[in-house]
């Protein structure tokens, strides 16, 4: 059967794009910007700014045909196409533009690798962060999108990861853990948001931009995408809500800053699940989400002192894995057409788990790895002189406002 274009179809993946390009930019910058301690919002922001760009470059230059070339034995794609080359403008991915697709999912990489900068903020080498975003692209990132969905082993055993959550969330959160034992903890790790009006507008661009980021997943403009759309949405409500009743039980008073971290640990979980779960399911993920992601960011963290600043492995590592292995629970074959455990197939959780293990330890290690050479040979901190006087000032000479504190 030869693909016939979409001209709907190539509309809503066009429109996915640029929704998921949002969450990046200005979603992560202003979510982790107003974070950040005042003296340091530029560069934070342009961490995101300059991971985006780098991994933009990389995907058309070699990333996307790593990922999605022909497999070699499961592990990488073979780089028949590199920067595009031989790839006519006509050409189809199933019912959307091979280029349509393309830019879909270097979104997808740009959004992973402005995810890790949460963790190292305040105290990592701008220098180091474009030598470490380059390798841990091509050595992390590019492997585990061929394994996933670009024909490779995960994807030939059969896993369920529907928009990303191993590609992006478990990745992102191993892989910060990782950097964060190498480069270790900030002088000062009181991190009382300098502007929480910024993370709130920050987060709000997320949780727009996940709708594209999981509806555009279906790479098609049909009852799919709908409904991933739509589970997303009752998740991310759902793990608001308990994160709020959590914050009201332990601490007496609900946060607009647990409020979003709810929201967003729930749309973490339902990433992989979001073309396979129906909304009692999305409901059920969003729950336990919230729950377990506020039980690593409240009192793991604390206890194992790793300094994660702004919580990517509590939220997107915790929540990633909870959701890729949910996937494998709640999945119902009248929507995604595999069920999971509760509906008759313990076999898929065992996929799942394989895939979620597999993903740990690979994107744990290797990231370990990037950072450590780094760090070995060129630093990856800044001197403490300007970890105390702020980032802004000493290595862009500029400031986010006009007066100081």
């Amino acid at each position: 059967m030869v693909d016939l274009l979409s001209a709907g179809d190539t509309g809503w993946v066009l429109v996915s794009t640029i929704m998921v390009l949002l969450m990046s930019i200005p979603g992560i910058a202003f979510f982790y910007g107003g974070l950040s301690k005042r003296k340091n919002v530029l560069n934070t922001m342009f961490l995101t700014l300059i991971a985006f760009s780098i991994a933009s470059l990389i995907w058309i230059c070699y990333g996307y045909q790593l990922a999605f070339g022909p497999t070699i034995n499961g592990i990488i794609g073979f780089p028949n196409h590199l920067m595009l080359s031989g790839i006519d403008i006509n050409a189809l991915t199933g019912t959307i533009p091979t280029y349509v697709f393309i830019a879909f999912q270097l979104t997808f990489a740009g959004l992973t690798a402005a995810l890790i900068s949460g963790a190292v903020i305040g105290r990592i080498k701008f220098s180091s962060w474009i030598v470490f975003i380059v390798a841990w692209l091509t050595l992390v990132y590019v492997p585990i999108v061929h394994w996933t969905w670009g024909g490779g082993w995960l994807m030939q055993l059969g896993i369920l990861d529907f928009a990303g959550g191993t590609v992006v969330e478990i990745c992102s959160g191993m892989s910060a853990l990782a950097i964060v034992f190498i480069i270790g903890n900030r002088k000062d790790q009181r991190l009382l948001p300098h502007n929480l009006g910024y993370s709130v507008l920050g987060a709000g661009f997320l949780w727009f931009g996940w709708m594209g980021f999981n509806g555009g997943s279906a790479l098609a403009a049909n009852g799919l995408a709908g409904s991933a759309l739509l589970v997303s949405n009752t998740a991310a409500a759902a793990g608001l809500v308990v994160w709020i009743i959590l914050d009201t039980i332990i601490d007496g008073k609900p946060t607009v800053l647990g409020a979003m971290s709810g929201a967003i640990a729930a749309l973490v979980a339902i990433t992989p699940a979001a073309g396979f779960v129906d909304p009692s399911g999305a409901i059920a993920i969003g729950i336990v989400a919230s729950i377990v992601s506020y039980i690593a960011v409240t009192y793991i963290k604390p206890k194992f002192g790793y300094d994660d600043a702004l919580d990517v492995f509590g939220l997107h590592g915790i929540s990633g894995i909870w959701g890729t292995i949910a996937t494998g629970i709640f999945a119902v074959s009248a929507v995604g057409g595999t069920a999971g455990l509760l509906y008759g197939n313990p076999s898929q959780l065992l996929i799942q788990l394989i895939a979620t293990v597999a993903t740990i330890i690979f994107a744990f290690v290797v990231t370990w790895i990037i950072a450590k050479v780094i760090d070995i040979t060129i630093g990856l901190r800044v001197t403490d002189k300007v970890e105390v006087e702020g980032l802004d000032t000493h290595i862009h000479e500029e400031t986010g406002y006009r007066f100081e504190e």
